[in-house]
């Protein structure tokens, strides 16, 4: 009985855990690795589950883990998007964001598109939610000069 209390934990963690973690994963894979990962990751935290369940925020240390288990794999070009599945963005948003330091794309990806908290972002990323601030504002500086936002500066 133990066990099955134990895997109906497990799929509720899951069932919470999986669209957000897509959603970051999105922002740092292809899209088409990103199923992969998303299966890496789980199964790292079903074999680590006694484990898994201490941590503070186990959706971060499951990124970290679906973000180092797919460098190991070799992803090719991505397909071309549906355009008629794109949400409607600036258009120079994609080339502003590319343009920004790895760390700073990782940070504004996961506190404005994923809506992660600093706290959740520093522990993903391996750094300190003070570090996650200094990224996000310098990644946003950025972006808004690229794309010649107006700011009240």
């Amino acid at each position: 009985m133990v066990g099955s209390a134990v895997h109906l934990d497990f799929e509720d963690f899951v069932m919470a855990v999986e669209p957000s973690l897509r959603r970051a994963l999105v922002g740092h894979l292809p899209r088409h690795a990103v199923p992969d990962a998303l299966g890496e990751a789980f199964a790292y935290a079903w074999e680590h589950w006694d484990r898994l369940q201490t941590y503070e925020n186990p959706a971060g240390f499951l990124f970290r883990v679906a973000q180092s288990r797919s460098r190991s794999r070799r992803h090719g070009a991505p397909p071309p998007p549906d355009p008629s599945r794109l949400p409607q963005v600036e258009p120079r948003l994609g080339d502003a964001m590319k343009a920004l330091s790895h760390q700073q794309r990782s940070v504004v990806w996961l506190v404005h598109a994923c809506d992660w908290t600093y706290a959740e972002t520093a522990e993903a990323l391996g750094i300190s939610a003070s570090a996650v601030g200094t990224h996000l504002a310098r990644g946003m500086a950025h972006l808004r000069a690229d794309l010649g936002a107006i700011t009240d500066a």
